[in-house]
């Protein structure tokens, strides 16, 4: 056999076997190498070099992180609460080597994993806790998992609950409670607002108590404000306080007796509408003031003649 012929085919054999030995991996990207069948390290990223002919082989490993989505789980919380849970688990692979050597299948038993333990994890917790502390729950998930998948070269960065689901009758139980708890704090703080107000009252009336005619220019405030309806009849009382200068005036010197009966009949009737009497006692009170009785005709005053004429010199 020609020579050169041997030795063109050791060179073609000696290329592809070459050409078959280097791999190229990715930033994020391991391969673990197994010489004969027994694991030796793991390579890369970049090329690497392989024993041809099947004496070492590789075995690529993605290094990038996971998102693993937890299928609805149906629980119960520690207070016998009906609940469906669905969550997300986000790993990586940490160490290579042990993610191939330690597990078969490293992504199916997280997985596994992360099912039962978030499962455990509810049924220890009660539905408040679940609702109001979510993150103190996905912390507590999260280090459950990551110590068991820890002897597989696993690192789990995160757990998330997505979606809490609980029964219609538990829905409504819920407003019902959230809308008792709106009412409370809007009694609390309308009977803080009554409470605030009192004082301001309070200062009010010692500032009315000192200057009486306030209290009258606030009645007055209020009859306007209540004239502004005119689509509305309104009745009120008329305090006998209005009246009191025209009560408490005196017949001063020199006036007519004619006005000192005037004032006794404006305070008859003015009493007697005060006390609520009856309306015979307030019509002749009336008729005393506008000089309508029997015997109430007022004596016309007697002109001045004579020496009442002439002027005093």
């Amino acid at each position: 056999m020609d020579p050169s012929v041997i030795l063109a085919a050791a060179a073609t054999v000696g290329v592809a076997g070459l050409v078959t030995s280097l791999r190229i991996l990715f930033e994020y990207e391991r391969g673990v190498i197994f010489r004969l069948g027994k694991l030796t390290r793991a390579k890369g990223p970049g090329l690497i070099f392989l024993v041809p002919f099947g004496i070492e082989r590789m075995r690529k490993m993605d290094l990038r992180i996971i998102a693993l989505d937890i299928a609805p789980q149906d629980t119960i919380t520690k207070d016998n609460v009906s609940v469906r849970v669905n969550a997300v688990v986000y790993f990586r692979v940490a160490d290579p080597t042990k993610a191939v050597v330690e597990i078969e299948d490293y992504y199916f038993a997280t997985s596994q994993l992360a099912q039962t333990t978030l499962r455990s994890v509810i049924g220890q917790s009660e539905l408040d806790e679940l609702l109001a502390e979510r993150d103190r729950i996905n912390e507590i998930v999260r280090r459950i998992i990551d110590e068991g998948t820890d002897a597989w070269g696993i690192e789990v960065t995160g757990v998330e609950i997505k979606d809490i689901d609980l029964p219609q009758e538990m829905k409504r139980a819920m407003a019902k409670q959230a809308e008792a708890e709106r009412e409370r704090r809007a009694k609390v703080i309308a009977a803080e607002g009554e409470y605030q107000a009192s004082g301001k009252l309070v200062l009010a009336a010692e500032v009315i108590q000192k200057f009486p005619v306030a209290m009258q220019l606030r009645f007055l405030q209020t009859v306007v404000e209540v004239a502004a309806e005119n689509n509305s009849t309104t009745l009120f009382p008329i305090p006998i306080e209005l009246f009191g200068p025209l009560m408490g005036r005196g017949t001063s010197i020199g006036a007519e007796p004619a006005n000192t009966a005037i004032d006794a009949s404006t305070r008859a009737m003015l009493e007697a509408l005060a006390k609520g009497g009856d309306a015979a006692a307030v019509e002749s009170a009336a008729k005393n003031l506008l000089g309508l009785g029997a015997g109430s005709t007022r004596a016309p005053t007697p002109v001045p003649t004579g020496a009442d004429d002439r002027d005093d010199t």
